[in-house]
C-alpha cells in the first residue's frame, strides 16, 4: 500500500492504490484544506515533495486553475490527483518554502 505523508500536518498514512488524495486526507486526517473538492477552487493545491512520478497524470481541471508553470513546478490540486505510490506533499507557508528551495536547487 502506498503511504502518503502531509508534511504541513505531520501525519503519515497508508491508502490503497489509486486513492484520491484529497479525500484520503479527509479520511484520516491529514488537514488539506479544501472547500469544493472539484477542481474549480484551488484550495486544495499542494506541493509534491517527493513521488510525483506515483500520481495520476495531469488533469485539465489542474491546468486550468494552476497553469502549466506551477504544475511544472510541482503544484497540483489534491481532489484531481489520484496515488499510485509512496508520496509526500505540503501546503500553504510550507509548500511556498519547499518550492522555493527547489528552485534554487534547480
Amino acid at each position: 500500500m502506498p503511504t502518503v505523508r502531509f508534511v504541513t500536518s505531520g501525519k503519515s498514512i497508508e491508502v490503497d492504490r489509486d486513492a484520491n488524495l484529497l479525500r484520503a486526507s479527509i479520511r484520516y486526517e491529514g488537514a488539506v484544506p479544501y472547500k469544493c473538492g472539484g477542481g474549480l477552487c484551488g484550495t486544495c493545491k499542494v506541493f509534491v515533495v517527493e513521488g510525483r512520478d506515483t500520481l495520476s497524470k495531469v488533469m485539465k481541471k489542474e491546468i486550468d486553475r494552476l497553469g502549466q508553470e506551477r504544475i511544472e513546478q510541482g503544484f497540483r490540486l489534491a481532489c484531481q490527483t489520484f496515488v499510485a505510490g509512496d508520496v509526500t506533499i505540503a501546503w500553504g507557508e510550507e509548500a511556498r518554502q519547499r518550492s522555493n528551495d527547489a528552485a534554487q536547487v534547480g
